[in-house]
């Protein structure tokens, strides 16, 4: 999916070559997380913790602007001292010559605070740059201006505190916290407006891979919550058609959940023994060869339930909604049966 996003952005003259390239350099597999939400909702925490737990490169406006000096990183910082806001298109920029970087493709990345409008989310995404995975961290303004006031920085390790919520036990890291050059009350305003007016547009570009989660609770739960999203592999809208096996012992209610998600998706509903009567009772060939079997209440050979349940299966109803299978196999050998049969539920 990704190699198919980056080659309808980048419109290669080589298709072939490019898709070549793009397998031996990318890793489809590492993250792509933005991390994104008000000021002071936890964007640092949460974007560090995530770094830690998925071996992926942390993207924030400090690291793009203080730790690789490139020369849009001077045009940037020139900006900053100048006390002028940064271009949307010169963000954009930086962060594209960061993730094109050998880490970002290999470990991934998390980008934190980025996109803040719609402006900079189409720029990213113009650029090739579409996250997996949006985290939107959202609290009361009241909240966020209490946590702005008691935020604590560690210059050694960046890891954030704060003296209410977040107070460290090492008395040494107690020693060295610093006040961040944080907003005033009055600045904080005016931010949180600014975010609530852009944000509802970024929501719209990122709706179908975002999740906010509620900032106003205890760390440990926001990032567990944050943790089972980003790990989460979105449904491929690829066409699908679900082949599905019910096992279990009599009365674990087999029958009942079968019928329930055949209802639910539309799929054929196969109980193997009603499907033995059935054959019996259309008095087919096959249907003579099963009925003394059942008038006699012995098991009917696996040859013969294999062909009728093939020929079931392979029927243009089951190949084009799917099916739910119940009643077969019964145990290992009917098992390797069906799946040299092709019959092989997904």
């Amino acid at each position: 999916q990704n190699m198919l996003e980056e080659l309808l952005i980048h419109k290669p003259d080589d298709p072939i070559q490019y898709m070549i390239n793009h397998l031996k350099q990318h890793n489809d597999d590492a993250p792509r997380v933005c991390v994104l939400g008000p000021p002071a909702s936890g964007k640092t925490t949460v974007a560090m913790w995530l770094c830690k737990h998925l071996d992926a490169i942390r993207i924030s406006p400090e690291t793009l602007l203080f730790k690789k000096i490139s020369a849009l990183a001077k045009e940037a910082k020139a900006y900053k001292e100048r006390k002028q806001k940064i271009p949307n298109a010169l963000w954009a920029n930086l962060i594209q010559e960061r993730l094109s970087n050998v880490d970002c493709i290999k470990q991934g990345w998390i980008l934190e605070g980025f996109p803040e409008n719609q402006e900079q989310a189409w720029m990213l995404q113009s650029s090739g740059i579409i996250p997996r995975h949006v985290v939107v961290l959202y609290a009361s303004d009241t909240v966020l201006i209490e946590r702005n006031s008691g935020k604590r920085l560690d210059p050694f390790t960046e890891d954030v505190y704060h003296t209410t919520f977040d107070w460290p036990t090492d008395p040494l890291v107690q020693q060295r916290l610093v006040k961040p050059e944080d907003l005033s009350e009055q600045e904080m305003l005016k931010k949180l407006l600014e975010y609530h007016r852009n944000f509802p547009e970024v929501f719209q570009i990122y709706q179908k891979v975002l999740k906010s989660i509620n900032a106003d609770q205890p760390s440990v739960d926001v990032l567990s919550q944050v943790l089972t999203h980003v790990r989460a592999r979105h449904r491929s809208a690829a066409p699908f058609t679900p082949r599905v096996l019910f096992c279990g012992p009599p009365g674990s209610g087999k029958s009942l959940q079968a019928a329930l998600i055949a209802q639910k998706y539309s799929l054929v509903n196969i109980c193997c023994g009603q499907l033995l009567k059935e054959t019996v009772a259309g008095k087919t060939k096959l249907g003579e060869l099963v009925k003394p079997y059942l008038d006699s209440g012995c098991p009917v050979p696996d040859n013969l339930v294999m062909e009728i349940l093939a020929e079931r299966l392979n029927a243009l109803d089951c190949m084009t909604s799917g099916w739910v299978l119940y009643g077969f196999p019964r145990d290992r050998e009917q098992g390797e049966q069906l799946q040299n049969s092709q019959i092989i539920p997904n």
